[in-house]
């Protein structure tokens, strides 16, 4: 194997097949692949020649670049497949977002509609790789039905654990159906994170949350995906939401190894945009204090109601590397954003139209300049939340402090003709 897992705390070094998750130091673990190897291949070439190809394994839009992802034997690879994502003129959410080059990429396309599948079929592929029969998660939703949904095609069970209170059913509803057996625990998404991690380590269950380095491996294809779609030529921007921050932390990672091989040859900004209800990372980043997690975290935007995120040191590494910067955004930002997105024919869940919000933000500031090529990462479906949508549109949401700017509430009418077409007149007057 050309890959080894490597501590990002003190530098220990391991064999990639062992199951660990973090060093003995406490360190999160990178998956290290040998780029000396990978300079002998014209990866950007073979990458070219598979894109639209029907041949397994490589139809996936994570599997398509296995030899920068996972290159491990095909025999082990599980995959529904995953990937292959349009990448949108953003439209009216550009508009109101004030940029005039902005790209929506949708992960919400994938099989479980999110970004997760990326990461996933990398995570149970090495789980099938190392023997695994039990997998398990801490999920607020997507995570749980992209474990579930892979682990049912595994032949693996699937255990998930969640917080008590709101989730989504858009997700829930995925866990339950793919046959994952749903554990509700009392308390957030940190204390599943924690009780999860200790059920793994002492009940010998493969972990398949994003602390697992070949979950981050599978969410660089995202990354590389939208370079591939882009001619390889490089955005000034990448902008996307920031929960447990594994997903910009592979972003990352994929552009470091892409410039340190030559493939780019410049180096685009990253942008991660936090809920202000669970915003360690953007406290961090603004105030310039060590990192403390954000106690009984809440945002509208579930996907991201994390306070206490494992990737936060690889984040912020990537973040250092790109010159990038870190905002956060209100749960009201978040939904009068997302009304334009989905006026935009696109559509996505709350978590993800944290990007558009974050952009807006940040062109009103002066960082992110209007004439700027920036791609926007949409992380989920429209469908994953449909209450949040339903509730914005229907101005129910007043209890949470959120008023519905961007309404577009259903009319009662009477069945008849003339009541039709005196709404449609209205319409186009």
């Amino acid at each position: 194997m050309v890959i080894k897992l490597k501590c990002v705390d003190c530098g220990r070094e391991f064999e990639p097949f062992v199951v660990r998750y973090m060093c003995d130091c406490g360190g999160t673990l990178d998956v290290v692949h040998d780029l000396n190897v990978l300079r002998k291949i014209d990866l950007k070439r073979l990458f070219d020649e598979r894109w639209g190809t029907r041949q397994k394994p490589y139809n996936s839009g994570v599997w398509r670049y296995k030899e920068l992802i996972f290159p491990v034997e095909e025999q082990y690879i599980v995959s529904k497949p995953e990937g292959n994502t349009n990448l949108y003129e953003a439209g009216k959410a550009g508009e109101y977002a004030g940029l005039k080059n902005f790209l929506l990429k949708h992960e919400g396309e994938n099989p479980t509609c999110s970004f997760k599948d990326r990461g996933m079929t990398c995570g149970i592929t090495a789980a099938h790789r190392m023997g695994a029969k039990i997998v398990a998660c801490a999920s607020t939703g997507n995570t749980s039905a992209s474990m579930a949904a892979y682990a049912a095609c595994a032949g693996m069970i699937g255990i998930v654990f969640i917080p008590e209170g709101k989730i989504a059913y858009g997700k829930l509803t995925q866990a339950l159906a793919y046959g994952g057996k749903t554990l509700q625990i009392k308390g957030d998404f940190d204390d599943a994170m924690t009780l999860v991690q200790e059920v793994c380590d002492k009940l010998n269950i493969y972990l398949l949350n994003s602390i697992n380095p070949y979950r981050i491996e599978g969410q660089k294809a995202i990354g590389f995906e939208i370079l591939q779609q882009l001619n390889w030529e490089v955005p000034d921007w990448f902008i996307l939401p920031g929960g447990n921050l594994g997903n910009n932390t592979a972003l990352s990672k994929g552009l470091m190894e892409l410039y340190e091989l030559g493939i780019i040859t410049r180096k685009p900004r990253i942008a991660v945009i936090q809920a202000t209800g669970a915003n360690p990372l953007y406290k961090m980043w603004k105030n310039k204090t060590p990192y403390q997690r954000v106690p009984n975290a809440e945002t509208i935007a579930t996907a991201i109601k994390i306070g206490n995120p494992v990737s936060w040191k690889k984040s912020l590494r990537g973040i250092e590397w790109s010159n990038g910067v870190v905002e956060e955004v209100t749960d009201q930002e978040i939904m009068d954003a997302k009304a334009w997105v989905d006026a935009s024919g696109i559509g996505a869940e709350p978590a993800s139209c944290a990007t558009v919000a974050g952009a807006k933000k940040l062109v009103e500031k002066g960082i992110m300049h209007p004439e700027e090529k920036v791609v926007g990462i949409l992380t989920g479906h429209l469908l994953k939340d449909p209450d949040a949508t339903v509730n914005y549109h229907k101005s129910a949401l007043q209890e949470r402090g959120i008023a519905s700017h961007f309404a577009n509430a259903p009319v009662q009418i009477e069945s008849t003709l003339e009541a039709v077409k005196k709404q449609i007149s209205s319409l186009i007057s």
